[in-house]
């Protein structure tokens, strides 16, 4: 039923508030709030209250808020999974129309041939990312190229009278293209996780804290319209699809240290290439960085191994200490 399902939403929302005040998080606690009904757009389903038709292109929703039924129209054949197998339903609308979505409990695996290769990424926002190749992929910057866009539609949206049907068609105009930025955004970070995961059989980058960079008033926007973090999922997600390791490195010193011999070079933001002065070695920065992030992750690779059940970590944070023993070192009898 969708009331049990926007019951543990409530109550999740309201225990995560008291354990934010309980560890004393710093700002702000996220203290529960009613949706607006402009953007409250989604209502979720567990195993009752739907029923999809022998056909699997209709869908009847039977609680008591009376929906009805809808037909669905897709690429997806759900004829492949059983009925079983669909967990939760959501519906969601959104600027362009209504969609439902069906969580499903699968496991995705997919087979790839090993390639020999391992790679570093060093994201940044003149360039999306530089890897340790040497390779620049562009940043797309799909707001800033249409804020020109966004502007002029925000200017017929105040222009309007409130409660008048100009100013809904106008919202929703407006709603359209913000939809349109946010879906080029995660289109560009999907297929280029992909293409990264496929072609490396280990890919390191930085274990970036984005939620203090933004914090940073002149980079804020810029840092949001990259969606670094992701990324970074996607990368994380691929990997466990195809059994890549990806490991996250810590970004302290990466952009100082030179690459060939590790002395510490200190730079500023605005200098864009790494000249050393103990070796000689000029290298672009963010090569040079993209070298020493694949460096550690390598460093934090000889460390791993199999766990307890046999199974690898692909997803690595951090250095994974050695095991202790279980037993202790017997004593030299007397």
């Amino acid at each position: 039923m969708a009331r049990q399902a926007s019951a543990e939403r409530s109550w999740s929302a309201i225990a995560r508030f008291y354990d934010n005040c309980k560890k004393a998080k710093s700002g702000k606690k996220g203290f529960p709030r009613f949706k607006k009904h402009q953007t409250h757009g989604s209502v979720e389903y567990k195993t009752s209250g739907w029923k999809l038709s022998e056909d699997r292109r209709y869908i009847t929703f039977s609680d008591g808020f009376k929906a009805g039924t809808f037909k669905l129209w897709g690429t997806r054949d759900l004829h492949f999974y059983q009925l079983d197998q669909i967990k939760r339903v959501r519906v969601l609308r959104r600027a362009d129309g209504y969609y439902v979505q069906f969580c499903l409990d699968i496991e995705r695996i997919e087979k790839r041939e090993p390639t020999g290769k391992t790679i570093g990424l060093d994201v940044g926002l003149t360039h999306f990312y530089t890897d340790s190749n040497g390779e620049i992929v562009e940043n797309p910057r799909h707001l800033r190229k249409s804020e020109k866009a966004l502007k002029r539609l925000n200017r017929r949206l105040s222009r309007t009278k409130k409660g008048s049907r100009n100013r809904d068609k106008a919202r929703n105009r407006l709603s359209r293209k913000h939809l349109k930025v946010s879906r080029q955004r995660k289109d560009f970070a999907v297929k280029l996780a992909r293409c990264v995961v496929q072609s490396n059989d280990l890919v390191a980058y930085e274990d970036l804290q984005v939620r203090n960079m933004v914090k940073n008033r002149k980079l804020a926007k810029s840092i949001s319209d990259a969606a670094w973090s992701a990324f970074r999922d996607w990368l994380e997600y691929f990997g466990k699809v195809f059994g890549v390791a990806t490991v996250a490195v810590s970004p302290h010193y990466t952009s100082q240290n030179c690459s060939n011999c590790g002395e510490v070079v200190k730079k500023s933001l605005s200098t864009r290439t790494h000249k050393c002065p103990h070796c000689g070695f000029v290298l672009d920065r963010d090569w040079n960085a993209a070298i020493n992030i694949l460096e550690l992750a390598l460093r934090t690779v000889g460390h791993t191994g199999s766990n307890a059940s046999g199974e690898t970590d692909l997803c690595l944070g951090e250095v994974i200490p050695p095991s202790k023993p279980t037993r202790g070192k017997r004593k030299p009898k007397a």
